[in-house]
């Protein structure tokens, strides 16, 4: 299993690899730095040169649709899973169904048991702070739509994870929870064949590329939780502020009822307030619900490839093990044992596999981060054209 999971997947190239940091381009491409007419149109000039990748898709799968289920153990959001496919593997051109939160659990865990050289997507987390955020609330509701039809996207993209048997299931089972109960006797055994030991071993230390990997996560995760939380307290004084504004405003406009003289410049204040109100509103809207979502993924993500990088370094340790053990007999040449061979393409599997999963996981946040900040570029600009109104129209109040 390991050896045609290998075959399966594109060799790297090591120079696509850079880990100096967030601002450097994974494949070393050179970036213009001169200001554009605008953030948009830089955007859309970078997402267009993404899609000539020349790639062919045959599977596409969306979350959409959540409804709220009331029953009288418990209370939960389904969502409807509608996929399109050309893909022998699949009966129909089309399937519908719908999953709960558990269910995208359950299928993550498969792929973890059945995929364990690959980077599996992360989900977004189960649990939120009660009294905080109500998880049946529509904004929370489509933020986890959003997080889950990206998780499933992510799956549908990997050259590997997107033929697994478990993700075939999830996709086109009207009853996942029978086909749970059954045990899945046949794609078990598929998980079987791919168990590694993680016995006591322990590892020498990991080769070069890997241990700048494993130091590439630490301080890219490091950097993107200290962002997120001084996201966060922007975001709840902006909040503060927002509450505060809304009470100042309807001061002059009931000050302006009393100064007949005042009456249109004040009603003009009071005007812009409620205008800076809004858009502040909006500001805070989109940090919430598209910025905060995109550094918390990976952050995950980064925890995914970090367990991932345990993975190969306890299947190395095994290999090492090993090894020793048959350099200690004492015959002058010792063949080496198949259990030793098994190991050693166990670790070349998880090295090809990795480094693979890595290059592609550095493309893609190459992608979704200068989205994501083009994107907070735009609305920060959108933002204070208007607010400018304020100079204008107090402006125009008092002359």
């Amino acid at each position: 299993a390991f050896s045609s999971t290998c075959e399966t997947v594109e060799q790297p190239n090591a120079q696509s690899l850079d880990l100096r940091g967030l601002l450097s381009l994974p494949n070393g491409t050179p970036v213009d730095t001169s200001s554009p007419a605008s953030s948009s149109s830089l955007l859309n000039r970078l997402q267009l040169d993404d899609d000539l990748d020349g790639e062919t898709r045959d599977l596409f799968v969306t979350v959409d649709d959540p409804k709220k289920h009331v029953c009288t153990m418990e209370t939960y959001i389904t969502y409807r899973v509608t996929t399109k496919t050309t893909r022998a593997e699949f009966d129909l051109p089309e399937y519908s169904v719908r999953r709960r939160y558990q269910d995208f659990d359950w299928l993550r865990n498969k792929l973890e048991e059945s995929q364990p050289t690959h980077l599996i997507p992360p989900l977004p987390e189960k649990f939120v702070v009660k009294g905080v955020v109500d998880r049946f609330s529509e904004e929370f509701v489509e933020t986890r739509r959003k997080a889950l039809d990206k998780f499933l996207k992510r799956i549908t993209d990997h050259p590997v994870l997107s033929f697994n048997e478990h993700f075939n299931v999830f996709l086109t089972a009207k009853d996942l929870n029978a086909y749970k109960k059954q045990g899945m006797a046949l794609l078990s055994k598929m998980g079987e064949s791919v168990k590694y030991v993680t016995g006591g071993y322990k590892l020498r230390s990991r080769p070069l590329e890997f241990a700048a990997i494993g130091e590439y996560l630490d301080t890219f995760s490091l950097k993107l939780g200290t962002i997120d939380r001084i996201a966060q307290r922007i975001i709840k004084e902006q909040l503060e502020y927002l509450v505060e504004l809304r009470e100042y405003g309807p001061v002059y406009s009931t000050w302006g009822g009393l100064e007949v003289e005042l009456s249109e410049p004040l009603e003009g204040v009071s005007a812009c307030i409620g205008n800076c109100c809004t858009a502040l509103e909006e500001l805070s809207e989109d940090m919430t619900e598209d910025f905060l979502p995109v550094l918390r993924e990976y952050i995950l993500y980064s925890e995914s490839m970090k367990n991932v990088l345990k993975k190969r370094d306890q299947v190395q340790a095994e290999y090492e093990a090993k090894l020793e053990a048959v350099a200690l007999k004492k015959e002058d040449r010792p063949k080496v044992p198949t259990d030793v061979e098994k190991c050693q393409d166990r670790v070349e599997c998880f090295n090809a596999d990795l480094k693979a999963d890595m290059e592609r996981w550095q493309n893609n946040k190459r992608q979704d981060f200068r989205q994501l900040l083009m994107g907070m570029a735009d609305k920060n600009i959108q933002y204070y054209e208007k607010v400018l109104l304020w100079e204008l129209i107090c402006v125009s109040s008092l002359v």
